[in-house]
């Protein structure tokens, strides 16, 4: 999920931690409490800080290492020594709820398209689950709403939150079960094989669609409840030398080393070759904002590469001002 919504369930988890009577009786441990919630749901995210030296370097880290099984028992520790040198009476507390902290925030991201790298050390994979959208609506204004009810009935923190986090386990079953759904129902009205993906956008009735084949790639949406298709690109150009060659470039390494859902486009150009590597689960109004780049020559050396997200005409600027 994006930064402020790991806030919001930083300080929503801590209402719930007044099921704790020593939180609800001691000002001292809810205070060391409310910082083990709220640093140990943002915490996971420090990889972020990867995009100071370069977004090839910021891709291949950002949800890997930070966001695996050691860190669930890392996070906290290192949480609560850093705590209990200002609260030393409430280390148990710090312990079991900065735990819970981390563990929501590196499992909620699971159910982005996004994913993380949470089976590490003993798998590299990515788990993405396609149920949320990395910021979604309904769960922010859900803790919003929260605040507001602890704000009129500051003595009712339990109820609040105990009925905040039932709602939230229903919702993201509901969208579970949507999503399941919507991917049965392509499978049956494509008929090909492949790989069928369906992901989330922030809206509830629109979701995107892709379907993988041998000879191509298509996308779509469903928008209240209607499937259309809004392009196609073919898978050809994945043999292409200039393709093979610019594997080599750091920025596609890194692109591909995070997504299995790179397509590369091949264009030739007066330098030699351009190839737009394209991660088809972003795909916004036939453009795909997420993308890595490689500039050939006419003997397929590599003389310039980058990744990141950007919009049509910044990739051609960028491209345009490089060669």
């Amino acid at each position: 999920m994006d930064t402020a919504t790991h806030l919001v369930m930083g300080i929503g988890l801590f209402g719930l931690a007044h099921l704790d009577p020593a939180v609800a009786s001691d000002t001292e441990t809810a205070q060391a409490v409310l910082l083990s919630t709220v640093i140990g749901s943002e915490i996971p995210d420090i990889d972020t800080l990867y995009r100071f030296r370069g977004n090839a370097l910021y891709i291949r880290k950002h949800r890997g290492f930070s966001h695996s099984l050691p860190m669930l028992i890392i996070w906290p520790l290192l949480l609560t020594a850093g705590i209990s040198l200002l609260f030393p009476g409430a280390i148990a507390h710090c312990l079991l709820w900065s735990f819970l902290a981390v563990f929501i925030h590196i499992f909620i991201d699971i159910f982005n398209t996004y994913g993380t790298q949470a089976l590490r050390p003993f798998s590299h994979k990515w788990l993405s689950w396609n149920t949320l959208n990395i910021f979604d609506p309904f769960i922010f204004t859900l803790h919003l709403i929260s605040f507001g009810l602890w704000r009129i009935m500051p003595d009712r923190p339990v109820p609040i939150y105990t009925m905040l986090y039932l709602i939230l386990i229903a919702y993201i079953a509901w969208r579970s079960i949507v999503h399941f759904r919507l991917t049965e129902r392509v499978k049956r009205e494509v008929s090909l094989p492949g790989r069928y993906t369906v992901t989330p956008t922030v809206r509830w009735n629109v979701w995107n669609v892709i379907v993988e084949t041998k000879e191509k790639v298509k996308v779509g949406e469903i928008r209240n409840g209607c499937l259309a298709w809004t392009g196609e690109m073919k898978t050809e150009d994945l043999n292409h030398p200039a393709a093979l060659q610019s594997k080599k470039a750091d920025s596609i390494e890194a692109f591909l080393s995070f997504t299995s859902y790179g397509y590369p486009q091949v264009m030739k150009r007066p330098y030699g070759y351009e190839v737009r590597w394209l991660d088809v689960r972003y795909h916004y109004k036939k453009h795909f904002p997420f993308v890595a780049v490689a500039l050939l020559d006419q003997h397929y050396n590599i003389f310039y590469s980058f990744v990141g997200w950007m919009n049509e005409e910044q990739l051609e600027k960028k491209v345009k001002h490089l060669s």
